[in-house]
């Protein structure tokens, strides 16, 4: 896991390899153990290395191949790596190193931009090929891995964090209205090449592009996922598909724990987690036939308040895997330094405070890993949230299979009563605070369609891509590499292939995954229904411990200036909340993380 930064001048001018080193040197958080820069003409490429496998100088970058015609700068992991190697080596090529760096670089060799597709991992890479004068730019199926880029004049500059391009002093100085608004209105961010600064741009998910002399020669996707549309499952398959779920998971594992250094775990004590906690105990005992194996290091946040608070199922999993378990208490006494730190990692402002106790996890980890798994992406892949049940029962029905509707309705009641009664609370309070926005912006339509169209939508440009800048900069802020077995792209296109009964069935969501690991993972755990993952008490918070400082910034003229709210409504609003008069809904939130995100990177620069 890396950072990597450059720039391509454009109509063969020369690169400015000072501004490059001072892209670099702002993330340099992404690569502690090295750094490099190669700069030639019209091209510069400098990279910040966390060196993760093979660890010895072989692995610098920029890495060029043998007659110095390419030069690579990648962030990421190919996890196949070895076998590619194995591969390219029957076709003649040459390895100095053992790096999976060197294999894109004889890839691309061997078969040029169709290398993408035999790559499995995640990566975001800028490959220089000189002799067509090209920049080749590529970004993973899935977006696990950043990639941004802007136009200055005569210049393409590209980076992993928008910090590093915006020390051009043309780029990224007024907010994109739209994406800003989109932002306050749906809590949207990451579901288009828009970002929330003017004329930044990233790379989507499972694009490359070609850059040269003219500019963007080339922009296309080189892979997408098919789901299903099929409702139920064939007659007496549920043991085959579970099996085959289960050997490719495994398998999945097996390859995300291939590292250098020591690999830990995420653990929130829910279902995704703890499988995965599960599975890695199993692959450490298979890799160490004959002898004890290492002993996992698992990381959890943990809260006095008990509706957010999963020590409970953190006990039980840590018993009976016997891993050793490290946790974080995050509370409010530090909170606001913080998250002046996370919106200056994370660029942009963030939606809900959950994102602070991810931080907090990856800051208590750094002291005992380089890199973590966690369990990304099974929510949308196994529809786990709860809208997902509306949309299947809204398909159900419009299909006239209504018995099955009625069942699939009664057991959302049974298994989520509770949780329904608050999303209703939810809904109500916050179609009421959309109304404080004054500039609606755009929205992507989520929970429309059938089931496999919105978990689609969620995949691929609504939820999971903004999760995953959650995931890779609170990683990426304390030097520590996240990955994600969920989101190997077997895994990703077996579990689209299935139809929609093996996702949810009778109210009971992520269905298959629960018959994979059954005898796996202790029962208590296996059969829980509720969602909490890595959450906060941001309510209880918002209305104790912070909100002086919230009640001094809505009372604040930078806030009452903006255009993007009634600052009037908004405090009002937040005062009934305080008093009890009002439910509490994450558009406060929000409202007040974009106010100090305008502060903080758009108001120094007017």
């Amino acid at each position: 896991m890396c950072g990597i930064a450059g720039q391509l001048h454009l109509a063969g001018g020369g690169a400015d390899p000072e501004l490059v080193r001072r892209m670099s040197d702002l993330i340099r958080h992404r690569g502690p153990d090295g750094d490099g820069i190669y700069v030639d003409g019209m091209v510069a490429l400098a990279h910040r290395r966390l060196a993760i496998i093979d660890l010895s100088e072989e692995g610098h970058q920029p890495m060029q191949n043998e007659d110095g015609a390419l030069w690579l700068v990648f962030n990421g992991e190919i996890y196949n790596y070895r076998e590619l190697m194995e591969e390219l080596i029957s076709c003649g090529h040459q390895f100095r190193s053992k790096t999976d760096t060197e294999v894109i670089l004889h890839a691309y060799e061997e078969w040029g931009v169709d290398c993408l597709r035999r790559f499995n991992g995640m990566w975001a890479f800028a490959l220089w090929d000189e002799r067509r004068g090209e920049l080749f730019c590529a970004r993973d199926r899935l977006g696990i891995k950043p990639f941004y880029y802007a136009m200055a004049g005569d210049s393409f500059l590209f980076a992993s964090e928008i910090k590093a391009l915006r020390d051009h002093p043309g780029i990224g100085r007024r907010p994109n209205e739209e994406m800003v608004s989109a932002f306050l209105t749906w809590g949207l961010a990451d579901h288009t090449n828009q970002t929330m600064f003017e004329g930044v741009l990233q790379l989507l998910p499972a694009h490359y592009m070609i850059v040269g002399e003219s500019g963007i020669v080339e922009h296309t996707a080189f892979w997408e996922v098919a789901f299903n549309p099929a409702l139920e499952s064939e007659p007496d398959s549920d043991e085959r598909l579970s099996g085959e779920f289960l050997s490719l998971l495994e398998d999945a594992v097996d390859l995300h724990l291939r590292s250098d250094v020591p690999v830990g775990t995420c653990l929130s004590g829910g279902l995704d987690s703890s499988s995965l906690t599960v599975l890695i105990n199993r692959a450490l005992h298979r890799s160490s036939p004959g002898k004890e194996p290492p002993r996992q290091n698992t990381f959890s946040a943990c809260f006095e308040d008990k509706r957010c608070d999963e020590s409970t199922y953190i006990d039980i999993a840590v018993e009976s895997t016997g891993v050793r378990s490290h946790r974080v208490y995050p509370t409010t006494d530090s909170i606001w330094a913080d998250i002046e730190h996370l919106l200056y990692i994370n660029d942009e402002p963030f939606a809900a405070l959950t994102l602070y106790s991810q931080y907090c996890v990856m800051r208590l980890a750094r002291d005992e890993v380089k890199v973590v798994l966690d369990g990304q992406g099974a929510d949308e892949l196994l529809a786990g949230y709860i809208a997902y049940q509306y949309c299947h029962i809204r398909e159900l029905v419009r299909g006239f299979h209504i018995l099955r509707a009625a069942r699939e309705t009664l057991g959302t009641l049974r298994h989520h009563s509770d949780f329904l009664s608050y999303t209703l609370t939810q809904l109500f309070a916050r179609k009421k605070h959309r109304s404080l926005i004054r500039m609606e912006g755009s929205r992507t339509p989520r929970y429309r369609g059938t089931l496999n169209e919105v978990l689609e939508t969620d995949l691929m440009r609504a939820n999971l891509p903004y999760l995953l800048h959650w995931e890779d900069r609170t990683s990426m802020a304390f030097s520590i590499e996240a990955r994600v077995p969920f989101l190997d792209y077997r895994v990703v296109e077996f579990l689209a292939s299935l139809p929609a009964d093996q996702k949810i069935r009778g109210g009971v969501t992520k269905f298959i995954l629960r018959k994979a690991i059954r005898g796996l993972v202790p029962e208590v755990i296996r059969c829980r229904m509720d969602k909490k993952g890595f959450a906060t008490p941001e309510e209880v918070w918002m209305q104790g411990d912070m909100s002086e400082k919230v009640l001094e910034i809505l009372s604040s003229e930078a806030f009452k200036s903006r255009p993007y709210w009634d600052a009037d409504a908004v405090a009002e609003s937040y005062k009934a909340f305080l008093q009890g008069k009002a439910p509490y809904s994450s558009e406060i939130w929000r409202i007040i993380c974009c106010e100090l995100w305008l502060r903080r990177f758009i108001d120094p620069a007017a």
